[in-house]
């Protein structure tokens, strides 16, 4: 009687979401998957050995990559950062000095919606002051951590214009921008830099 015996690679599926695929270069859908090495008898597999790890495998193009792909933001997640972000830059920058300015709030209002955030108005503005600034830290950090260079920059110079909204930068506001750079990734004289030319440009 002939017995078969051996070892087979078991993936079971633990979670599913969208992901950015390396391979194909866009969001698609993944499932996560946990492998287990199986003793077999006549390819049936019946004892559970070792465990071999999680991938993610794109469901298109049928790779599998480490899961560490998936803390990749996609281009879903990269659009709501930055309107994001720009929010609770417009909040930290309106705290610094009199949130309640009719001026500032009005910058602040226009420099949101033109990060892509339909509808922001008065009453958003009134309910982001509410935040916690840990929260709204976060949310910049996030943004910053998408975005090139010069876009840095931009982000950068568009919360020194909500502070200049209602009149000179006060000590309180200038801590903040240096605050939010340093958020976004730019070095203290790159954002001094930055305030500075922007102050510059408003006289």
């Amino acid at each position: 009687m002939l017995l078969v015996f051996g070892l087979t690679a078991v993936f079971r599926t633990v979670s599913e979401g969208t992901f950015h695929c390396p391979q194909c270069g866009g969001d698609r859908a993944y499932r996560r998957r946990a492998g287990r090495r199986w003793f077999t008898f006549f390819f049936v597999p019946l004892v559970p050995l070792w465990r071999l790890g999680q991938a993610a495998e794109c469901r298109t193009c049928r790779r599998r990559f480490p899961v560490s792909a998936l803390r990749t933001p996609t281009a879903q997640q990269m659009a709501a950062a930055l309107p994001a972000g720009m929010r609770a830059a417009a909040t930290l920058v309106l705290r610094a000095d009199d949130p309640s300015d009719g001026t500032a709030r009005a910058r602040a209002v226009e420099t949101v919606l033109g990060y892509g955030e339909p509808g922001y108005g008065d009453a958003d503005v009134d309910a982001d002051l509410g935040l916690g600034p840990e929260f709204l830290e976060r949310e910049v950090a996030q943004a910053g951590s998408q975005l090139a260079v010069e876009a840095k920059e931009w982000f950068l110079a568009q919360a020194v214009r909500i502070g200049l909204a209602d009149g000179p930068l006060g000590e309180r506001e200038r801590r903040v921008l240096h605050r939010i750079a340093e958020l976004l990734g730019m070095s203290r004289a790159y954002a001094l830099g930055v305030i500075v030319t922007t102050e510059g440009a408003a006289r």
